[in-house]
């Protein structure tokens, strides 16, 4: 963990998890987060993992001027030998979980709890176009409105604006309302202040 906080900024970490439709097929959803910020660089879901698929959802995220230098990920069949050295090529030095040891990619495991916390034991998915559906709309929510109490708290996307800190937080500034958005067809709100127009 020590070599993990002094690197975060540097660190992506990748799992895959499975999702099950209600005509028992089973959908696998692969993340890829950027540890220091808890960001998701990306979110896509398949019913046939491949190597060369996986690797492609790592060339479409990481471009190589974003300063990462390692990828976490762990010992599944799906990482082969030519998907670590692929990655190397692109820059990375891969760092492989020791077995039976999900606690070695915390940070994944921390958000695959979310997601299904969060969003998927809310919904049924139908099949995999709606699994992807759900996920991405998760992931943005995730990205740029959730707060995260690691970060202060704070929002994982730097390009967001936090709001600003209320001196008195029980009061709504004269000329402004509530704004609800739905998210998810509402298993999440989220909520903010606009100026009511003159």
């Amino acid at each position: 963990m020590t070599f993990v906080r002094n690197h975060a900024k540097a660190i992506i970490a990748a799992d895959f998890f499975i999702v099950v439709t209600p005509t028992f097929r089973l959908v696998y959803v692969l993340v890829i987060m950027e540890v220091g910020t808890r960001q998701i660089l990306q979110m896509n879901v398949t019913r046939h993992p491949t190597a060369e698929w996986t690797l492609q959802q790592f060339r479409e995220c990481v471009s190589g001027e974003e300063g990462y230098k390692f990828v976490i990920h762990d010992r599944d069949n799906i990482y082969s030998s030519d998907l670590d050295s692929s990655l190397r090529t692109l820059g990375f030095r891969v760092l492989r979980t020791p077995y039976r040891s999900p606690q070695a990619n915390a940070f994944c495991e921390r958000l695959i709890g979310s997601a299904r916390r969060e969003c998927l034991d809310f919904m049924i998915p139908i099949d995999e176009d709606h699994v992807r559906w759900i996920m991405k709309q998760w992931m943005a929510h995730y990205n740029r409105s959730r707060p995260h109490s690691s970060l202060g708290p704070g929002i994982p996307d730097p390009s967001v604006q936090n709001a600003e800190i209320q001196i008195k937080r029980h009061c709504i500034p004269n000329g402004h309302r509530v704004v609800v958005t739905s998210i998810l067809e509402g298993v999440h709100h989220e909520y903010s202040l606009e100026r009511i127009a003159a």
